[in-house]
């Protein structure tokens, strides 16, 4: 300890010392403590101290990591206000209704997951009892992001206030029969009781996040009032390995979302085995978390281990607390006395001291089962203290054992979330534990019986109690439609009436909608811009002084750009969404908002603009998520498809979001070709999503970076557009060049920018080939396929009904050439319903780096590309000489 100050990090080194004196003084008192009573005492000493400094609000570093031991301890513990032995038994039914559910569904071999909840019981017990507020008082209720393998006690608990009945629970992961339970936390099979689906893990705790994050959005914006709403976010240790698990934890801290809590379940167990096998899981998410700003507190010890930290008067506990790694722990739990005074008390004499005025039975109660996580008095305490941390969001690190109440043949072992079901010897053993009045008798046919108190039991009559005084029911999904009135029609005719000889890009045509649709006077400020730091990418910086940006702190400081007409302008009650570079977290907001109807009962219109791929192709799971909860608004694709992104090369260009976007059955999605297009499909996006009898669907729309005159919108096609396609013109339209009466035919179809390749093309075609060609715009593969699909499911029903396409190329002469800036698979979907000689050129393959004309003759999809596969086409049939597509072929260079 020689010389401790010139051992100080270098920057304090920079700082002038105005008192040295002082300064050596310090230094030679920890010198002292160190010399007489060890280093230890002075580590002690020096955390103590930087505790102390913390919490009187120093500017400090923080301590990453604290003891291995209860933040909250239990001289500090409030008062429980709950009936102890009341709620005891609410949990051991729910306990046992969901080991029975599983087990009862393995015979059909459906499986379950039975460890999760027992380990989590009171985690979410206490929650229900005394904290989570329903939807039936003032305000929204809160938010409760359940853990997906913990859903069995969620569905024992709604059978235990009657919501959920025992055939339901028997229906446990058989939905077919339209009776059954999903086996996950799932808005779209059970949307009177989820809310969240949270089982694709890592994705639970980043929208948690990104909800507190957006009832605050809503408050700063006066839409609704959201300060009672709590998002409390129930996790594994396990499932934060996932990157999205903490992808958003400074974010939370930073706009100080103090309305969201992380309960933490560290049972020290994954799937396959410990978390952290050599490691601690609990002192290493403790370390993340402060680091990011957090509020910390840890639930590691029961009440047992009260008598072992009073008798520690060395510190040996805790320090030996904090040195064994997690698969040590987890397997004494499952060890005998003798076991663990060898191998943990066993390691330095102050503990085999202490071991000794220890009875076998105290010590097989503090490794077996007593845990903080497992006793409501410790749950209580932490809850009561989250809630009350004002500032930054608050995480409980609460240990738990794994499987536990389940018997010896579960608690801890490495394979329990594998294990589906307990013998009947199991189950007699677990009700004696639980002290459940369930009589040998009940099990008398070999299948485990279901057990209620009854409607009228103390115990039902007190979970509604606490229930009603909570506010109603939780979880719970209660939607209150609110139909939104339609914009006024003068935001689309801009649109609708073309550009006249200016050239403007769908994706601006689509911004200058939006920004016209946000000053509708009634719907206007619902509608939430959400954009991943690629605004001005898209046109869109002209938003940012009129609608602003949103900043739960406004604007501190003066912008750069403060002295322009677009200045970049931050405000709390700021409407855009810049979410930086996260495309993960702008899905997470996007998600929020379009589920706010069901959530606080506030329909907004959210549209989350992103570049090119970096939508479908990087967060498909979330898109699946929104489909999930039943979410409803606008993704946009900017800068879409494959070769309209001059130079940007293969991890920019798209050439397949279509095709991942058709397996989402709740995502209606367009390639638009024109701004007319856009307006339609958008007006009437907003009726089906918004209007008097909403549908739960959402739409992707991709809109392209390349100037073109955009023309008015022809009459009568609005059908067409909204369907999926339309004649846009034939070759009799052309002004010049027109092809001889008698001429071969084909048929043009294309989406989005391709439009204008085959527009081109179809002047070729009639001025040196002589074929006449009809144009046809393609606005939604995906919602031709998905009728057609329809119309075969009726024919199995005894209903014959023609699909849309093949009706609207009835009588169509010539074969068909369908054309996009798309993988071919995307135009293909439609082909089995296509009566007439099909074929497509797309982009397949990777993306380069090229100029647009470049990268389309490289693909075969420019117009001269376009005439010689319709020369081919029209050859195949013998309708020119097969010359012809040599002679094409070698004009064009192909």
């Amino acid at each position: 300890m020689s010389d401790p100050v010139g051992k100080l990090p270098s920057e304090l080194d920079q700082l002038p010392d105005r008192d040295t004196e002082e300064t050596a003084e310090w230094a030679a008192s920890l010198d002292a403590v160190a010399q007489a009573a060890g280093t230890r005492r002075a580590e002690y000493l020096l955390r103590r101290t930087l505790q102390h400094a913390e919490a009187a609000g120093l500017a400090l570093p923080k301590l990453l990591e604290t003891d291995y031991v209860n933040t909250i301890p239990t001289a500090a513990e409030p008062e429980f206000p709950g009936d102890e032995e009341m709620e005891a038994k609410i949990t051991a039914w729910n306990r046992w209704n969901a080991a029975a559910m599983v087990t009862r569904g393995s015979k059909y071999g459906v499986g379950g997951h039975i460890a999760t909840f027992a380990s989590a019981a009171w985690l979410y017990e206490t929650g229900f009892q005394h904290f989570f507020r329903g939807k039936e008082a003032d305000g929204s209720g809160d938010q409760l992001y359940i853990q997906g393998h913990a859903s069995p006690g969620i569905y024992a608990r709604a059978f235990l206030d009657g919501r959920i009945s025992e055939q339901q629970l028997d229906n446990f992961r058989q939905e077919s029969g339209g009776n059954g339970l999903p086996s996950y936390p799932h808005p779209r099979r059970l949307p009177w009781l989820w809310e969240f689906p949270t089982v694709s893990m890592g994705l639970g705790p980043l929208s948690a996040i990104y909800q507190a994050r957006f009832n605050r959005y809503l408050q700063n914006r006066s839409i609704k009032d959201t300060a009672n709403s709590h998002v409390w976010a129930f996790l594994g240790d396990g499932e934060m390995d996932e990157p999205e698990s903490t992808a958003a934890l400074a974010l939370a801290s930073r706009e100080q979302l103090d309305n969201l809590t992380f309960v933490i379940n560290c049972n020290l167990q994954r799937l396959d085995g410990p978390v952290r096998a050599n490691f601690r899981v609990v002192q290493e998410l403790e370390a993340q978390f402060r680091g990011a700003g957090w509020n910390v507190i840890k639930s590691l010890w029961g009440s047992a281990w009260d008598e072992l930290f009073q008798l520690d008067t060395t510190g040996a506990l805790v320090r030996r607390l904090r040195e064994v790694p997690d698969a040590q722990f987890q397997t004494y739990a499952t060890r005998d006395v003798a076991y663990i005074r060898q191998h943990f008390f066993g390691a330095n004499a102050d503990l085999v001291q202490l071991a000794g005025v220890l009875s076998d039975a105290k010590i097989a109660e503090c490794f077996h089962s007593s845990r903080g996580g497992h006793e409501p008095r410790k749950v209580y305490a932490a809850y009561k203290a989250a809630l009350e941390h004002k500032g930054a969001p608050t995480v409980i690190l609460a240990q738990t054992v794994k499987g536990y109440t389940l018997g010896a043949g579960f608690e801890s072992k490495n394979a329990n979330h594998q294990m589906k079901k307990l013998t009947i010897d199991e189950f007699k053993d677990m009700r004696d534990l639980l002290g459940l009045p369930i009589p040998d008798s009940a099990f008398a046919d070999g299948v485990v019986p279901y057990g209620h108190p009854g409607a009228n039991s103390p115990e039902v009559q007190y979970l509604n109690e606490r229930r009603a005084a909570l506010g109603g029911p939780a979880p719970a999904r209660k939607v209150k439609h609110v139909a939104l009135p339609a914009p006024a029609d003068r935001s689309f005719a801009p649109l609708l009436k073309g550009s006249g000889k200016q050239e403007m890009a769908t994706t601006m045509a689509f911004v200058r909608l939006v920004k016209d649709l946000m000053r509708d006077k009634e719907t206007g400020k619902r509608w939430v811009p959400i954009v991943p730091d690629e605004a001005r990418t898209f046109g869109m910086e002209s938003l940012f002084p009129s609608a602003g940006i949103y900043s739960p702190l406004g604007q501190t400081y003066e912008p750069v750009d403060r002295d322009q007409l677009m200045y970049y302008k931050e405000a709390k009650d700021g409407q855009i969404l810049n979410e930086g570079i996260t495309e993960a977290g702008a899905m997470a907001d996007f998600i929020a908002a379009c589920t706010s109807y069901a959530t606080h009962g506030e329909p907004m219109i959210p549209f989350y603009i992103f570049y090119s791929m970096f939508g479908w192709q990087r967060t498909a799971d979330q898109m699946w998520q929104l489909a999930d909860q039943l979410g409803k608004g606008f993704i946009v694709g900017a800068t879409a498809g494959r070769t309209t992104l001059t130079g940007e090369g293969l991890q920019h260009a798209d050439g397949h979001s279509h095709l991942i976007a058709s397996t989402n059955p709740a995502s209606l999605n367009y390639d638009p070709a024109f701004a007319y297009e856009i307006a339609v499909i958008v007006k009437d996006g907003l009726r089906r999503m918004y209007g008097e009898t909403p549908e739960d669907v959402f739409y992707y729309l991709t809109v392209y970076n390349e100037p073109k005159v955009q023309p008015a919108m022809p009459a009568g096609v609005e059908e067409g557009i909204l369907k999926g396609l339309y004649r846009f013109n034939t070759a009799a339209d052309l002004a010049e060049a027109a092809p001889a009466a008698d001429a071969p035919k084909v048929q043009l179809m294309a989406s989005g920018t391709a439009i204008h390749w085959i527009l081109e093309a179809q002047k070729l075609l009639a001025a040196e080939w002589n074929v006449a060609a009809d144009v046809w715009s393609a606005t939604s593969w995906g919602e031709l396929r998905r009728e057609a699909l329809e119309c075969d499911e009726a024919l199995l029903r005894g209903e014959v009904r023609t699909p849309y396409v093949t009706r609207a190329l009835e009588g169509a002469a010539g074969p068909v050439l369908a054309v996009s800036d798309w993988m071919r698979q995307v135009p293909d979907q439609i082909s089995q319903w296509v009566e007439q000689d099909y074929t497509s050129l797309g982009t397949d393959g990777f993306g380069l780096s090229d100029t647009r004309e470049g990268a389309r003759r490289h693909f075969g999809v420019d117009a001269q590309s376009i005439v010689v596969a319709a020369l081919a086409q029209l050859a195949r049939r013998g309708e020119v000489p097969a010359s012809a597509v040599k002679e094409a072929r070698e004009r064009y260079g192909l």
